[in-house]
């Protein structure tokens, strides 16, 4: 199993409770895990998508168990603000780490997955893929897309009659060093602060341990699972939405 920046967040948590006996973890991310084998990827480097994509192909090709599962995690929150005034460099960065990097680790994975081993592609996803939020487009869009991939796979896999799966799930709002950042932001370039805050105040903001168990106890999907997945609780400027 790859989790893609397991060093914190959501992805540690699904790190520490996998629920299956005899698996191999392995983090994808900038910063070695004190606990698990990393391959050290800068994921906003085209040429680091080339490491992945080298590991990837050494472990699957003389695996030997029965399922592999790839979970894409890691995403680049950095920077928060209106397109054209934020710094080039970061924006650049911000759209290949949530838009491309996902999209193209996931083909890596499903391309040298071994035949007959049941492969499984998690994206993990955000309400920002359906409702468009101020400060947060190229986020939003990056989202967006991996879920039109993970609809597009689920077709294609299904004609293959294959196996493997992908699936797409929205965790919900959870605390994470990035919700937390947005909480702290400016209102007047990020109108979610009021609406997140209070979230925090009553409750609604979901643990990462929490999210952790609720996506687990959703894989492996059935084939009645939808390509997308909601799970906790959506905040919107206008309110929240429990899934």
């Amino acid at each position: 199993m790859w989790i893609t920046g397991a060093t914190s967040g959501i992805g540690a948590a699904m790190a520490a409770s996998v629920p299956y006996d005899d698996v191999r973890v392995i983090n994808i991310a900038r910063r070695a895990h004190p606990d698990l084998e990393t391959v050290q990827a800068d994921l906003s480097r085209i040429e680091d998508w080339e490491i992945v994509e080298a590991h990837l192909a050494d472990v699957l090709g003389s695996f030997r168990g029965s399922r592999a599962i790839f979970v894409n995690n890691a995403f680049m929150y950095e920077p928060l603000g209106f397109v054209g005034e934020v710094d080039k460099d970061d924006y650049r960065k911000h759209v290949l780490v949530n838009a491309a990097a996902p999209l193209v680790l996931g083909d890596a994975f499903f391309r040298h997955a071994p035949q007959g081993v049941e492969a499984g592609l998690v994206m993990i996803s955000s309400a920002a893929a359906r409702v468009p939020f101020a400060a947060r487009a190229a986020y939003g869009a990056g989202k967006a897309a991996m879920e039109q991939w993970v609809r597009a796979v689920r077709d294609e896999l299904a004609q293959r009659e294959s196996r493997s799966w992908a699936v797409a799930v929205r965790p919900g709002a959870v605390d994470t060093p990035a919700l937390r950042a947005d909480v702290a932001a400016d209102p007047e370039t990020n109108p979610l602060v009021d609406a997140l805050a209070a979230a925090y105040a009553n409750g609604e903001i979901d643990s990462p341990e929490v999210a952790a168990a609720r996506i687990w106890d959703v894989l492996p999907p059935t084939p009645q699972t939808p390509p997308v997945v909601l799970l906790g609780t959506m905040v919107t400027t206008s309110g929240t939405t429990r899934s």
